[in-house]
This record gives structure tokens, C-alpha cells and sequence, in this order.
């Protein structure tokens, strides 16, 4: 696994496309919380804290991990070597696991400056420290979270198609669909909306948000994150019969 972990990590940063991918995200963050008018302006809300961030960075996420992830298999069966990653002594899980913790890092990677923000808005806070630190640890680490999951949904769809395109547009269509889909689909559901909006990222995400890990909310996007790395393990299995 050690060796697929640094092998993905030296392509990230051995190409543009480590430094393309956090420069993006912190630019598109940096515009939008500072600079563009609108809902996401920091100064102009009046409130010393980060919530506008944690509202954005899905979103932003939702295109950026596709586009890490859509190369991880797609490319190795584009190029035929992921034939020759099999004969390697590796075991499938090792192999899902060393290109999902090389995506999840760089994507961590991408997520470290931000807690520039969390000094500069305390520091912004009337009374200077006025900040809600316990929520904002909290969706720091849901954010962790969420980012798994979508690594993992991006792994899986790498594998369904060798065109990167196909796998960028797949990866995309699914993290929506589990991020907001199902909040969306809650407003026709009755009765049954929380059960329905439960089942989507954006309730358990924003749950976290508030500071307080509950169990279940941990617990859901671990089983998302395993869930779709089984089904790249099934995948893979398949193509190596």
C-alpha cells in the first residue's frame, strides 16, 4: 500500500495537478469569502464566524475530488497497466487503499491554509476571540469526512469507465445526488422527510456543524466511504478475472 500511496502522491505534485487543485480551491474559496459580494462575503455578514466556508467547500469539493480521482483506474485501464498493477504483490485492498489515501491527503492538503481564516475572523471578532470554536472544530472534521466519501465515490466511478471524462461526470453526478439529492427529495417524502434527508451527507454534515460528533453522524460517513470502496473492491475483482 506504501508504495501505490507515494506513487500517487509523487504523480499529484510530479505534474500540475497537485498544486492546480489547491490553488484552485483556495483561490475559489479566498474570491468568494473576501472578495465577490454575496451570501458568502465574511465581512459583509456581520458574523464572526466561518459557517459561509463550511457551506461553500462542499460545493467546490463536489467538482475538485472528481477531478483528482477520475484518473486513479480510469487511466490505468486506458493505458493497460493496471494489468501489471495485479501482478504486483499487492492485494486489491492495499491497491484501493494507497490511491484513496493519496487523493484523500492532497485534498487535505488543499484544507490546511484555510485555518488561516479561523485566526483572521477571531481576530475580526468584537470582542477580538469571538468565535464559536467548538462548531467550527466540529465541521473541520466533518469536512474530513465528507471529503472521504467523496474520494471514495470518485475511486469507485474511476473504475466503471477508462474515459476520465466519463468518470469526472459520474463522480460528480453521485456526490450531488448524496449530498443534496436526497435533501431535495425529503420535500416530497411527507411524512417520512427526515428519514429521507437522513440518508443524504448535507443533514449528517451539518450536524457535525454545530459542534457536537454524534456517533451516527460519524458512523454514516464511514459506511458511505466503505461502501463504495467495497464496490471498487468488487470492480476490480471482476476485471482481474
Amino acid at each position: 500500500m506504501k508504495s501505490i500511496l507515494l506513487r500517487e502522491i509523487k504523480s499529484f505534485f510530479g505534474s500540475p495537478i497537485g498544486y492546480l487543485v489547491i490553488a484552485i480551491f483556495l483561490l475559489l474559496n479566498g474570491l468568494f469569502l473576501w472578495v465577490f459580494e454575496g451570501d458568502f462575503n465574511i465581512p459583509n455578514s456581520g458574523f464572526a464566524d466561518l459557517s459561509p466556508f463550511f457551506t461553500l467547500a462542499p460545493w467546490i469539493l463536489i467538482f475538485l475530488i472528481p477531478a483528482v480521482t477520475m484518473r486513479s483506474f480510469s487511466d490505468e485501464k486506458k493505458q493497460g497497466t493496471i494489468e501489471l498493477l495485479f501482478t504486483k504483490p499487492l492485494g486489491i485492498w492495499e491497491i484501493i487503499n494507497g490511491k484513496f489515501l493519496g487523493a484523500f491527503l492532497l485534498i487535505v492538503i488543499a484544507i490546511i491554509p484555510t485555518l488561516i481564516y479561523v485566526m483572521v475572523i477571531s481576530n475580526l471578532g468584537n470582542p477580538e476571540g469571538n468565535l464559536d470554536f467548538g462548531s467550527t472544530l466540529g465541521s473541520y472534521f466533518g469536512l474530513l469526512f465528507l471529503i472521504a466519501s467523496y474520494t471514495a465515490i470518485g475511486i469507485f466511478t474511476s473504475t466503471l469507465s477508462e474515459n476520465q471524462i466519463v468518470a469526472f461526470i459520474l463522480s460528480v453526478l453521485l456526490c450531488f445526488v448524496f449530498y443534496f439529492g436526497f435533501d431535495g427529495i425529503s420535500t416530497y417524502a411527507g411524512e417520512f422527510d427526515l428519514i429521507v434527508s437522513s440518508i443524504g451527507m448535507d443533514y449528517h454534515f451539518k450536524s457535525m456543524s454545530r459542534g457536537v460528533l454524534d456517533t451516527r453522524d460519524i458512523l454514516y460517513f464511514i459506511s458511505i466511504t466503505v461502501l463504495f470502496l467495497s464496490l471498487t473492491a468488487f470492480k476490480l475483482k471482476s476485471l482481474k478475472s
